[in-house]
Formats: structure tokens, C-alpha cells, sequence
């Protein structure tokens, strides 16, 4: 079986995409397309044979310059699809120029369409458009994704609650799987700090964390940021890291008490792509069996959290009740470390998670 991956836009070693990479060129040969701004030849490695495409993004051109080499770079990956020999194309993501003729050409020619679905598209494509741009951008984009995923034989998405809503927007059925950021690996907590960290890229609509963020400091928690510095959080005593390995990051992030899971990706806070986000820090902070803090509107997290017993959910704008809520977590700290090592194994990417992962994408039903 050869299965082509399309990772699109996606880095060669994109958490998630290397996951599906590296798991079904176990017993398959795979052909991997990935993104790359620096000149890389295509080689073989194992099964897997790496295909670079080189692409220099622009952030300051125009819409419609951007568009033009978007275009450029589209051609050259659907030639990919159109001349390669394989059983199944697997896609990451879809064109921006061209969102449906991938799925065309795999089906004119007879292949299975694995569409791995990361974000909640209608919303999260253009998502800095507003008023009636963004009305009229998320009618397109509903009746172009009805037809990739009609297009497509099998549907992956990153969390139930996308998918529950996907397919009620759209009354579709097709068979799917959930496939969930999980962490890579899971260590015990040795030492905890009376402090709370904040791991990735800081978003700057983080106002009211802040405040919590400065009450927990007069109550004796300090503050990290785990990954790099930040001149946002200048006004709160912090410490920080520079990027840190995968496996670092987790140890560091297990010596605290609690691991800050907030963002605003957009003004919009009814934002669906934050709505029902399960991102991979969350998932990193239970292997690293630390307590997460997260925010109320994150439905699928807080829903999670509160299940579990593995987090405090606040709502930022309530600081003083935010503040209450953590400080009581705090003092029946044993009972959220005892449920966290109770539901770990869930957050973990393992044997039998990867298994079931490849029996779906390979099976005939």
C-alpha cells in the first residue's frame, strides 16, 4: 500500500502530521510532501520518501500577490497528486487557490481521500474578515467544504465537538475518527513549584489573565513562560525560557503547580476553532501531570476539565472568582494530581492509539 501525504503548508516535523507520517510507513510506503522555505532535494529514508516543496511566505504583500503565488505553489503540489503512483491520498489541509481539484483528480483516478481536518475551516480560512466579508467568505467556504468532504471516502477531525457540529451544519453522515492532539510522552512530576506557566505563543488579548495573573503573584505564585520572552507580560515579575526540545519542554512544564490554557485567536470570541480547541499544550500539560487553568468558553477543554477533576475552569472576566477558584484548587492539590495520574494514559499517544489510528485510514469501510 502507498499512501501519499499532503502536508501542505505544514513544517516536515509538524507534530501532527509527522505522527501520521511516521505511523503508517510502519507496514506502507509513504510519499511526503511538506513545506520548507529553505532549498531541500527529496530523498528516502525507510519507507518514506520526502518530498520538499520550497515556498517563501510574504506577510506584507498584497491579497492579491499573495493569492498569485499561492497559486504557483498549489500547481506544483497538485502535480504531485496527478503524477504519483499511490492507493490513497491523504490530505492535512486543502489549497487555498484551488480548494477542491485535489480531491477531483484522486478521485477521477480512483484513490481513497483521507481528509485529516485540523480546524474548523468555514471560520478558521480568512478568519480576520468581518462584517458582510465574513458572511459572504463563510457561504463560500460551507459549500466548497460540503464538496471536499463529499469527495472525500473517510473524514479525521482534531476534536467530537468539531465534528458533531460539522456534520450538523452540513446533515452529512460519513465515517470519521477523532484523531486528538496527543502528547508524544508522559513523565511523573518530581518537584512542584508554587507557580503557574504558560506554554507556546502568546496571543496579546490576554487582559483579564493578567489580572488574575498579578492577585496569584500577591498570594505567592510566580509566573513562566515556557518557549520564549514576551514584552506583553513586562508588566508581571515572570521568568522564561527560549525554545526548548520536546522532552525538555514537558520536564520544565512538569515542575508547575498549574499550566495557563487561554488564547484569543480573533476579536470574535463565539470563534469556533477556539470554541472547541484541544490544542497540544493541553495535552502536554496532563503527560506532564500538571493541573491546567482553562477558560470557560473553551466548550470542549472545560467540558473535559470538569469531567475529569484534571484543571480549575475560570471565567477571566470574573477576576476575583477566578482568583478563588485556583487558590481552592490549590489547597486539594493531592486530589487533582490523583486524578491526573488516574486519566493520563487518555492524553498520551501510544501502541494502541496508533493502531486503531491505521486500521481506520486502511480499511475498506
Amino acid at each position: 500500500m502507498t499512501i501519499l501525504i499532503i502536508g501542505y503548508m505544514h513544517p516536515k516535523y509538524d507534530k501532527r502530521v509527522y505522527r501520521t507520517v511516521k505511523a503508517l510507513s510502519k507496514e506502507n510506503k509513504v510519499i511526503y510532501q511538506y513545506w520548507t522555505d529553505k532549498d531541500e532535494e527529496e530523498y528516502i529514508e525507510e519507507n518514506i520518501k520526502y518530498l520538499p516543496i520550497k515556498y517563501k511566505k510574504n506577510i506584507q504583500a498584497s491579497p492579491i500577490i499573495k493569492l498569485k503565488n499561492r497559486r504557483k505553489l498549489d500547481k506544483k503540489i497538485l502535480k504531485i497528486i496527478q503524477a504519483y503512483d499511490y492507493d490513497i491520498l491523504y490530505m492535512h489541509h486543502f489549497f487555498a487557490s484551488m480548494p477542491i481539484e485535489p480531491f477531483r483528480i484522486a478521485k477521477k483516478r480512483k484513490k481513497k481521500i483521507i481528509y485529516d481536518i485540523h480546524e474548523y475551516h468555514p471560520e478558521n480560512f480568512l478568519n480576520n474578515l468581518s462584517g458582510i466579508k465574513k458572511q459572504i467568505k463563510e457561504k463560500i467556504l460551507w459549500k466548497i467544504f460540503k464538496k471536499q468532504l463529499k469527495l472525500s471516502d473517510k473524514l479525521i477531525f482534531v476534536s467530537k465537538d468539531i465534528q458533531e457540529d460539522i456534520y450538523n451544519v452540513l446533515s452529512i453522515n460519513k465515517s470519521y475518527y477523532i484523531q486528538k492532539n496527543y502528547a508524544e510522552i508522559s513523565i511523573n512530576s518530581k518537584k512542584k513549584l508554587k507557580e503557574i506557566s504558560f506554554v507556546g505563543k502568546i496571543n496579546r488579548n490576554l487582559d483579564e489573565e493578567k489580572i488574575i495573573l498579578k492577585k496569584l503573584n500577591q498570594k505567592g505564585f510566580s509566573f513562566r513562560i515556557i518557549g520564549m520572552e514576551s514584552d506583553y507580560f513586562k508588566d508581571i515579575p515572570h521568568e522564561y525560557t527560549t525554545f526548548l526540545p520536546y522532552d525538555q519542554m514537558i520536564k520544565e512544564l512538569s515542575k508547575s503547580s498549574f499550566s495557563l490554557i487561554s488564547f484569543n485567536t480573533i476579536k470574535n470570541r463565539s470563534y469556533k476553532n477556539d470554541l472547541f480547541s484541544l490544542p497540544n499544550k493541553y495535552y502536554d500539560s496532563i503527560a506532564a501531570e500538571t493541573p491546567v487553568i482553562v477558560k470557560n468558553t473553551f466548550i470542549s477543554m472545560a467540558k473535559e476539565v470538569e469531567k475529569l477533576k484534571i484543571g480549575v475552569v475560570i471565567n477571566p472576566k470574573n477576576v476575583d472568582e477566578s482568583v478563588g477558584k485556583i487558590l481552592e484548587a490549590y489547597n486539594n492539590y493531592d486530589e487533582l494530581l490523583n486524578n491526573i495520574k488516574k486519566h493520563k494514559n487518555k492524553f498520551i499517544w501510544d501502541e494502541e492509539k496508533e493502531k486503531e489510528f491505521i486500521n481506520f485510514v486502511l480499511s475498506q469501510g
